[in-house]
Formats: C-alpha cells, sequence, structure tokens
C-alpha cells in the first residue's frame, strides 16, 4: 500500500509537527506501507532531503497555473521511475491531507481549487482521501463555495478542527456522515526537551507569529509588537524568567530579536526541531503565543497559556480546553494586560487542573478520529492486494 501525506512541510514547525503525528500513527497501523510526499518549493531548511531522512519517497507533483504538472512523470520509462524512487499519482492508495489551515477565505481560492481537482482525480483513480482535523473556512468566495463543494463530494473522511470549522463546512455543503469533528491531533505525539535548553533560566515562553503583521487589520499590525513587548517587560518585573521561542522563520525571528533588544536582553531560543520545540513548550510555567501549534502543545502538556491570534481557530482552541479566559487583545489597555499575565502567574495550578481535564478527554477523542481514519483506509479494496510497485509488475 502506498500512502501520501501532503499539505505538511519543514518551516512550518506547525506543519511539520503534523507531519510527524501522523506518521507515527500511520507507521504503527501500516508497518510494511510505503509513505510518499511531493517535495516542495520551499527554499529554506533542505526540504527533499528531510522528506527522505524521513524515509519518504517523492511523489511527482507540481501544482502550477491551475495545472498539476506531475502528471508528465507518466511519461518517464517505469525503470527511470522506479531507479529514483518517484511515485506516480495514480500509483498513491490512500491520501492523508494533513494541512492545519489552508481551505479558507483567508489563504484565497487556489488552495481549495486544487483540492477539488486533485479530490476528483483520486475518485476516478479509487484513491481514499481524507482530511485529518484542521480548520476550514470561512467561504464566502463563490471559487472557494464551489470548489469545496465539489471536494466534499470526492472526499471519503472529513475532520473538522473544531465547532467554527464544522459549521462553515457543513453551511455550505450540509451535514453528512463522513463530516466530523475533532481535535487538533499533535496532542498525542511526545515532545524532546533538548539536552542544553536550561530550565530553570528559560520559565515563561513568548511565542510571536509574523502573521500578525499580514492577517490582520492596521491597528492589530500597529500594536502587536509593543503588545509584546509590554508582556515581556512586565514578566520580567514579576521575575518570570521570559525568553522568546522562535517556532518558525525569519518574520518569527525578527520579531523575537526585536522584543529582546527592547527589555534588556531576554534569551532567544532558535530550535529546528518541532519535538524539541514541543520538549521546550512543555518544560515552561507558561506560554503567551501566537503560533497555533506552539499554543496547542502548551495546552496538550497542562502548561496555561495565554494566547493572540488572527482566525477563528485560536478562541475554539481554547474553548476546547476550558479556558477561553486565556484569549488576549493586542489591542487591550495596560491594566488588562497586567491583570491577564498574573492570572496566569498567580492562579497557575487552579488554570493547569482546568487545561489538563480537557487534556485527556482530547487525546482520547483523538485517539477515536485515528480508529475512524483507519476504518476507511481498511476499507480500500487495493489494500489488500500486492501494490505494482512491491510486486514486480511490469
Amino acid at each position: 500500500m502506498i500512502i501520501e501525506i501532503r499539505k505538511a512541510g519543514f518551516v512550518n514547525k506547525g506543519a511539520e509537527l503534523m507531519l510527524h503525528a501522523a506518521l507515527q500513527k500511520l507507521k504503527s497501523r501500516y508497518p510494511d506501507a510505503t509513505f510518499v510526499m511531493a517535495p516542495t518549493t520551499e527554499k529554506s531548511d533542505h526540504p527533499f532531503r528531510k522528506l527522505v531522512q524521513l524515509g519518504f519517497f517523492p511523489k511527482a507533483s507540481l501544482w502550477r497555473y491551475g495545472i498539476q504538472w506531475g502528471d508528465l512523470a507518466n511519461l518517464a520509462p517505469r525503470q527511470l521511475r522506479e531507479m529514483y524512487g518517484v511515485v506516480l499519482d495514480k500509483e498513491v492508495d490512500v491520501v492523508i491531507d494533513a494541512a492545519g489551515f489552508a481551505y479558507s477565505d483567508q489563504w484565497g481560492d487556489d488552495p481549495s481549487v486544487e483540492l477539488a481537482q486533485s479530490a476528483k482525480r483520486w475518485k476516478k483513480n479509487g484513491t481514499r482521501v481524507i482530511l485529518l482535523p484542521q480548520a476550514l473556512g470561512p467561504f464566502k468566495s463563490e471559487k472557494n463555495q464551489a470548489a469545496m463543494k465539489t471536494a466534499a463530494e470526492n472526499i471519503d473522511l472529513i475532520f473538522a478542527r473544531e465547532r467554527v470549522s464544522y459549521e462553515y463546512l457543513t453551511q455550505l455543503v450540509g451535514e453528512q456522515d463522513k463530516i466530523r469533528q475533532a481535535p487538533d491531533f499533535t496532542n498525542l505525539i511526545q515532545g524532546v526537551l533538548p539536552p542544553n535548553f536550561d530550565v530553570e533560566q528559560n520559565r515563561f515562553c513568548i511565542v510571536p507569529n509574523c502573521r500578525m503583521l499580514d492577517k490582520t487589520d492596521q491597528q492589530t499590525r500597529d500594536t502587536y509588537l509593543p503588545f509584546l513587548i509590554r508582556c515581556a517587560a512586565y514578566l520580567v518585573e514579576r521575575g518570570a524568567k521570559p525568553f522568546v521561542l522562535v517556532h518558525e522563520g525569519q518574520g518569527d525571528r525578527r520579531l523575537a530579536e526585536q522584543v529582546s533588544a527592547a527589555v534588556g536582553g531576554i534569551p532567544i531560543v532558535k530550535e529546528s526541531g518541532p519535538l524539541e520545540i514541543k520538549g521546550i513548550l512543555g518544560a515552561c510555567s507558561g506560554t503567551l503565543g501566537s503560533r497555533f501549534h506552539g499554543l496547542v502543545s502548551a495546552l496538550s502538556q497542562g502548561v496555561p497559556a495565554l494566547a493572540t491570534g488572527w482566525s477563528h481557530k485560536y478562541q475554539m482552541l481554547f474553548d476546547d480546553y476550558g479556558f477561553p479566559e486565556g484569549l488576549v487583545q493586542v489591542t487591550s489597555d495596560e491594566a488588562e494586560i497586567k491583570r491577564k499575565l498574573d492570572l496566569l502567574i498567580d492562579e497557575r495550578e487552579r488554570i493547569q487542573g482546568v487545561i489538563q481535564a480537557r487534556t485527556d478527554q482530547l487525546k482520547q477523542q483523538s485517539e477515536q478520529m485515528w480508529q475512524q481514519v483507519f476504518q476507511v483506509i481498511d476499507q480500500c479494496e487495493r489494500v489488500t492486494q500486492p501494490h505494482p510497485r512491491t510486486a514486480g509488475a511490469a
């Protein structure tokens, strides 16, 4: 059986964490499966090398100008393709879509249009398609509406990550048994604490997100960096031992450097591994963050967190963990910001108890989600038959 994991990458650490989480579960269930992934055009972190290191075969795929150019690989002799381990789209038995947040007006029409066209092709090929839990919508664009209707018709199982995403999709295509709700599935994967991380000196983690500068209104953009600086300064004043964690990319790094410089040079931690990032977040006393999976990594390990965000997924996440007051607006006045930070510091044990109780429930829901995924994969007719690539067929 050949399983493709798509829409996960290596620059976005949330996406990479989802990749590890999905791969771990699928390998444990299907140890003899061949896993494939389409190499990306990301210029950072050597994505093809990482793909190979994780044991993936490359899939011939290149979506440009509304056309899947990867299909041209069908013209290459099979012997040549197999020499380099290249897998064709039509050879894939199961597609696992691990996009955290791609199908929405906030990301334009292209992702939804590509999903719709691909889903039709996969349906024709007999490929099973599953969307793992992710944020969806809103879908006000006519192109997005049409694309998501087509996608829903041709996909076998769709998981919305929370109530609002579920409603955005079902209001468009109607309630269907194959459209379900389940929490973010990275809550099941264990983090790894780097041996060189100083747990005593780095207690309260600040995780900036450059998306707060290009996915929000002008007032929020203008206020975001001053807000982070005010928070960091107050945490220093409270003796909370704050540090800034670069969750991903140059944009986040610039914000981290600006925050650190403004409050006397608090530590900046840069870690390339998603499991190590989760390990660091799990070792903290508290977190103030804007990266969704940074917040999931904290909350799923019982670490109290405050969040600023740019989509509905942040509010829904904190509702799921029973701590809706953990949302803070960057435009809040000084007194409100201090009140929120004091809450996290002074009532840490109470908040931790609330979060931990929800964490156990959400992990159980994630396990149930995987059982439903396995049921769909197990129904695939091609699962029980030798695949041409492994059976030596011409």
